[in-house]
């Protein structure tokens, strides 16, 4: 469920109460006057995820500006309905806005994948599972990977300029972080002697075959899917099995030795993240062109 709260002109309310009440998917509106000015009269309203597009077009029609409504999600508690209501329906200016949003290269995005990066090298360098799971866990970077696809379906290139160079930033860094770890601990003497990046269990993270493919492409739904329900903290640790460990073990193989050896984890990194993409955006595409449960075209 989504809320509308608006705040038009006086001589404007009869007409923008009318466009309310006439668009299906918008219930219980509620009008009252702007204490803060006497010109202006404020409107709330529910409004169905799958009918968010059309409003937010017949509002920019009316010469709505952004900055004089704003639509929030509203968790509905009670009552639960035996049928799936069409509350849970898909919104496009809702995934476009998290992408928006996630597309930057924030600190707090560099500080987490970095954490991953210290994380998953330990684990290249040890051999140790448990530690690339909880790198994976850590990581990110499935936001500017589903943040790309949305600009890229939606046709806002800026968008997925933006978040493909976010993402881009991010996996280098782990390549980096990674590298400088393994180098240090090799200077410092406590990296064996003679250690080599393909004696590690992990060392399959340099190899591509139909299993890469086909992990990538599902990783890629999930992703996306994940991204549009506010699933992708659960979601991440499946989507950067594709990512974080190559990356980690491209970077490991850099300061600690066994470069030669290591570059497959390069190709594997950038099979991965395309496919992703590909995925992510066809199914983000199939969303759009299908109707939704209310049979209007999203």
């Amino acid at each position: 469920m989504l809320r509308l709260r608006s705040s038009v002109a006086h001589h404007r309310a009869d007409e923008f109460a009318a466009l309310l009440r006439e668009m299906e998917g918008v219930r219980r509106i509620v009008q009252q006057t702007d204490e803060a000015s006497a010109q202006a009269c404020v409107f709330v309203a529910d409004v169905d995820p799958a009918s968010a597009d059309r409003l937010v077009n017949e509002l920019a029609g009316l010469g709505i500006g952004a900055d004089d409504y704003v639509l929030t999600r509203a968790e509905v508690i009670a009552p639960v309905h035996r049928r799936v209501s069409s509350d849970d329906g898909f919104a496009w200016i809702e995934i476009l806005g998290q992408a928006r949003a996630n597309s930057r290269l924030l600190a707090r995005y560099l500080a987490l994948i970095n954490v991953a990066a210290v994380i998953a090298a330990l684990g290249v360098i040890t051999s140790s599972s448990i530690l690339i799971v909880g790198a994976m866990a850590v990581s990110p970077d499935l936001l500017p990977i589903c943040a790309t696809s949305v600009g890229l379906v939606g046709g806002n290139y800026v968008i997925a300029r933006r978040a493909f160079f976010t993402l881009t930033m991010g996996l280098g860094l782990v390549v980096l972080t990674a590298a400088v770890l393994s180098f240090g601990l090799r200077v410092t003497g406590l990296l064996p002697g003679g250690f080599a990046v393909e004696q590690s269990s992990l060392s399959s993270l340099a190899h591509t075959d139909y299993t890469t493919v086909l992990i990538a492409l599902a990783a890629g739904i999930a992703a996306m899917l994940s991204f549009e329900t506010r699933a992708s903290q659960a979601v991440g640790v499946a989507i950067s099995v594709t990512t974080i460990p190559a990356s980690a073990y491209l970077g490991v193989a850099i300061g600690g030795g066994g470069i030669e050896n290591a570059l497959g984890a390069l190709v594997v990194l950038i099979v991965n993240v395309g496919l992703l993409i590909f995925s992510g955006s066809l199914t983000l595409l199939a969303q759009r062109l299908l109707p939704n449960r209310s049979g209007a075209p999203l």
